[in-house]
């Protein structure tokens, strides 16, 4: 039987969320307070009509395709669970669904985003709370909290969604991916098809090199540049064998700390080995 992309898609969330020990985030084996395991697979079949529309080579645009995704995930009592990684993964869906999931290619969805997607993008922000640094002084009118009432000061400066994203790509780890050619979740794809074992085992190793090598920026918006800092070289300690990731793993969530971009990341990644061939 062979998966639509659609559903290659909502398999990777699913996959990402089950991949354990994921330290500081939710997984089959931890709960994070009131954020649940049910909670993220509740969100990704919601997601699934949105992400029916990004497989569709002929669908909405995608940020109109992101924003109906964000609103069928936010359909569970959780709140937000897979904002970052749906943001991710609109211009690799759209791309896989265009002919084939290459860097040139997504690069180019990404960048050739428009008004209306940037329009979906704002709404998107009314359907989940959605943690995100504040704005420069002179960005009060395209603060994303703004949701829809940021829309006429969009359509006035006439900005694509890439514009948008663009000016966050310092701070956020999503940003940065789709301004940078989603070379991180590529390398996660690598990772995962050249290992052994369950995917989720892979998937589990792969976020610990991840979360090891570069500061989450999710974890640096909600608790500073210092603790993203601390929490790459605890993982570095795991991964090099000097802690063990299910100590780590305890640690995190009962300090409140949760890397939710390298989890995004991992979800890109598992996606793109999905779509290579990798069998589960």
């Amino acid at each position: 039987m062979t998966r639509t992309i659609a559903q290659q898609a909502e398999l990777a969330l699913l996959l990402e969320v089950a991949t354990t020990p994921k330290p500081g985030n939710v997984d089959r084996h931890r709960d994070h307070g009131d954020l649940r395991f049910e909670h993220f697979l509740a969100g990704t079949v919601g997601a699934s009509d949105g992400l029916r529309a990004l497989a569709d080579p002929d669908g909405p645009p995608i940020g109109v395709a992101f924003e109906r995704a964000v609103e069928g995930m936010s359909d569970q009592s959780g709140g937000n669970t897979q904002f970052g990684g749906l943001l991710l993964l609109a211009p690799l869906v759209r791309a896989a669904a265009l002919g084939g999931l290459t860097p040139d290619r997504a690069r180019r969805i990404a960048e050739g985003t428009g008004v209306e997607d940037a329009v979906g993008f704002y709404r998107a922000f009314e359907h989940v709370d959605v943690a995100v640094a504040d704005p420069p002084e002179d960005m009060d009118a395209l603060d994303v909290r703004r949701g829809s009432d940021a829309v006429p000061a969009v359509r006035q400066r006439n900005l694509s969604l890439y514009d948008v994203i663009e000016r966050s790509a310092d701070h956020d780890g999503i940003a940065r991916e789709w301004t940078g050619g989603f070379e991180r979740p590529l390398e996660a794809a690598e990772a995962i098809e050249t290992r052994d074992g369950p995917v989720t085992d892979r998937a589990a190793e792969t976020f610990l090199d991840m979360l090891a090598t570069e500061p989450d920026t999710f974890v640096a918006i909600n608790h500073g540049e210092e603790v993203a800092e601390s929490v790459r070289e605890r993982a570095a300690a795991a991964r090099d064998g000097r802690v063990k990731p299910d100590a780590l793993a305890e640690e995190l969530v009962a300090e409140g700390i949760n890397p939710g971009t390298t989890a995004d990341l991992l979800a890109g990644g598992l996606f793109v080995a999905l779509c290579r061939g990798v069998e589960v």
